[in-house]
């Protein structure tokens, strides 16, 4: 899909939005222009895609009108206000379609109760939030790709070594091809074959017929 002028998109999510929602159209439309650009598109051309979103703005809509509903009246709701907290933190994260709502909304919690509450009727604090949490998750992966990298290539070399001594008792004379071949799976599944030596015997056997082919 081409670059669409915000403006076209708007009129277009409107008028999508409008006929269900006719009262908060315009600030559903709003909230939805806040999205990035590719799940925009994606919501014009797939309805369902489209519905969840309303949906959830909706749901952030109902919280920011109606606050009295998410402060506890007395502290015997102080346990389950937490986790309400977080289930409409949730819901309100999940909005921006980060991929790490989770993580974000765990973050955001650590926050006095108040802080919480405020980001709930706050829709332009929250997103200021969501993107500085969206910045350190960001900031935090690269150092730990720095940090690993070097002992990445160390667990590799282990790893290859150890499938290396294994691969040679089942095939000698292929072991090094066998060996490079079963090393470009991921980690994980690398230390599978180490531990369960069935898995091992069939990813031989598969790197054996590849080799006669």
């Amino acid at each position: 899909m081409d670059e669409e002028d915000p403006e076209k998109i708007g009129e277009q999510l409107y008028n999508l939005i409008h006929p269900k929602h006719k009262d908060n159209a315009g600030k559903l439309t709003g909230m939805l222009l806040e999205l990035p650009g590719p799940v925009l598109g994606q919501m014009l051309q797939d309805e369902a895609t489209l519905t969840a979103a309303v949906e959830k703005a909706l749901r952030a809509l109902q919280l920011a009108q109606e606050p009295s509903k998410v402060s506890c009246k007395d502290e015997d709701d102080a346990s389950v206000s937490s986790d309400s907290l977080g289930e409409q933190l949730f819901e309100l994260v999940e909005v921006y379609n980060t991929g790490h709502s989770q993580k974000i909304t765990g973050m955001l919690l650590e926050q006095h109760k108040d802080a919480v509450l405020n980001l709930l009727s706050d829709p332009k604090l929250l997103e200021e939030q969501v993107n500085f949490a969206m910045k350190t998750l960001k900031e935090q992966s690269v150092e730990e790709t720095d940090a690993s990298d070097s002992s990445d290539t160390d667990d590799k070399e282990r790893l290859g070594e150890k499938i290396f001594s294994l691969v040679e008792a089942l095939d000698p004379l292929h072991a090094n091809d066998i060996t490079g071949m079963l090393l470009e799976m991921d980690p994980a599944a690398l230390k599978q074959l180490l531990s369960d030596r069935t898995v091992l015997e069939v990813a031989v056997q598969k790197a054996q017929s590849a080799l006669d082919t």
